[in-house]
């Protein structure tokens, strides 16, 4: 895909901004906030006008008169419009009121038929469109969804990353997984990036460490949801911050610049690319032993998977970790790579010998 680059998202020197509330309620409420954040640099003026919901009974949206509330946000703050679309219906209805860009959220991205239908609607319009990560941590899904849009003819496309939904307790509404994103935007470089640390957050007083990780990782802006009286929101009322914090935020943010061209780095890249090639050889060293393991498991019949040596290496990944400045899960995520292609390589060997 050879992108075009979405007029509002020229560089600056602060982070380029998307805010607004969660969801449109009303039209004061709606004005209230885009009156506040009139002038404040917002390159988009964001609001949900229809509202996927888990459970049936809570607040979806108020739909279409929505629209019109956004209309007069135009007209008298001059902010340009984004808003959610998650069917051809929507797409009709956002285009008929002038909204500038559109984005597709994380559950619509999860599913292709829905993508499709929203591309179709889209063929032959010339619009910017946002397409958030899907909700399961799936790469070639929120790849999928954008070539979708392309194929129609949408060629002005950016990224919103919004974290990735996890059964287990965790610290975040959404896992960052910051991987995943700058997998996306090292296979696709000219797309910009956005931070959605809303979403990721959960919690208000998370968005701002979210938002500066996100700038320092190269990140084009970030998408804040922004509300006048957050207790009292319909939706999402713990993540959104009043226009108050989020200059606050603005204010506290850094911009750093990309380096990735300057030679003070020639010195210590090279010492680094030198203990890569180091860790190559010693990787494909350990799975020589492991297919050797492999050969003895299939001769003496045992299973390829061994939970108790598995505990083991996991526990002594733990015990290393201490006193050398390492991430215990971080270097556990690592072991668990390596530990299952050292399962793969050792079930070839036992398969081969079944043949």
């Amino acid at each position: 895909m050879k992108l075009k680059n979405i007029p509002f998202f020229e560089k600056t020197t602060r982070p380029l901004l998307i805010a607004g509330p969660c969801s449109a309620e009303s039209e004061e409420q709606l004005l209230a906030v885009a009156h506040a954040l009139k002038g404040k640099e917002v390159s988009l003026f964001r609001a949900g006008i229809w509202k996927p919901r888990t459970r049936p009974g809570c607040f979806e949206g108020v739909g279409r008169p929505a629209l019109e509330w956004m209309k007069r946000v135009k007209e008298e703050c001059g902010l340009p419009l984004t808003v959610e679309v998650a069917t051809a219906q929507h797409v009709e209805q956002a285009l008929e009121a002038g909204i500038d860009v559109l984005w597709v959220g994380a559950r619509t991205v999860t599913n292709p038929f829905a993508v499709q239908e929203v591309a179709d609607a889209l063929q032959g319009v010339d619009i910017p469109v946002l397409v958030k990560n899907p909700v399961n941590p799936d790469l070639e899904l929120w790849i999928g969804a954008m070539e979708r849009l392309y194929n129609a003819g949408v060629t002005r496309l950016g990224a919103i990353h919004r974290g990735f939904s996890s059964y287990a307790e965790k610290y975040f509404r959404n896992t960052p997984q910051w991987q995943i994103p700058l997998e996306l935007r090292r296979r696709l470089p000219g797309i910009p990036m956005i931070c959605d640390p809303s979403h990721i957050a959960g919690k208000r007083e998370l968005v701002i460490s979210l938002s500066q990780q996100a700038l320092d990782l190269s990140f084009d802006g970030i998408m804040v949801e922004t509300h006048c009286n957050p207790v009292c929101a319909l939706s999402d009322s713990r993540q959104q911050v009043t226009p108050d914090e989020l200059f606050m935020i603005l204010d506290k943010l850094v911009r750093r610049s990309a380096v990735s061209d300057s030679g003070c780095f020639a010195n210590y890249r090279s010492r680094m690319d030198s203990i890569d090639e180091q860790i190559m050889e010693l990787l494909s060293k350990r799975m020589d032993i492991s297919r050797e393991i492999g050969v003895v498991k299939r001769e003496n019949g045992y299973t390829v998977f061994q939970p108790s040596r598995y505990n083991d290496t996991m526990e002594r990944c733990a015990a290393y970790c201490k006193g050398k400045n390492l991430d215990v899960e971080a270097v556990k995520t690592i072991f668990e790579a390596i530990h299952s292609e050292s399962i793969r390589q050792q079930l070839r060997i036992v398969n081969e010998g079944n043949e």
